[in-house]
């Protein structure tokens, strides 16, 4: 089974040089990495969730080509389908596979969250978007009241974000 480092380094060249991309997906795996030394996660669930962090924008590239945006539904019709070829080859036993492709395609649904590997995914993307977006404090706050499930994911989005521990 390939280590979650060894996929980083392939999706780096599966992104093929765009430095948003490449940027973007380490800094959602740091963030998940960091939210998930918080919380009681197995060495199994640990991997998935580090696996999915990585892999969760694999179809960005294809949605600009194919839609012209990275729309977050296509984003996860489309990465399902890829994220499965991607790690094909990878020796992810089967039940972890299944898995991550299910994070992958749901990384922008926040109803039904079925586990704290994908709270925590959805907490880590979050953050690396309101960075990235320049997301307002005050928007934010709201975040950390309705996505927002984990201690440690309120805490790393608070200290990332530069809000108050009163906030």
């Amino acid at each position: 089974m390939k280590t979650v480092k060894e996929i980083a380094r392939d999706m780096a060249y599966y992104s093929k040089g765009n430095l948003h991309d490449i940027d973007h997906f380490l800094r959602v795996w740091g963030y998940a990495r960091d939210i998930a030394d918080g919380e009681c996660l197995s060495k199994r669930e640990r991997y998935v969730l580090e696996v999915a962090a990585i892999t969760h924008d694999i179809a960005c590239p294809l949605c600009r080509e194919k839609y012209g945006n990275t729309d977050g539904k296509n984003q996860e019709r489309e990465g399902a389908v890829l994220v499965r070829a991607f790690l094909r080859d990878a020796g992810i036993p089967g039940e972890l596979l299944e898995r991550i492709v299910f994070l992958v395609g749901h990384h922008h649904s926040y109803d039904a969250v079925n586990g704290t590997d994908y709270q925590i995914l959805l907490e880590a993307d979050y953050i690396a978007n309101a960075l990235e977006n320049h997301t307002p404090p005050s928007a934010v706050r709201q975040a950390l009241k309705s996505v927002f499930r984990t201690k440690s994911g309120i805490e790393e989005a608070k200290t990332m974000l530069h809000l108050s521990s009163h906030s």
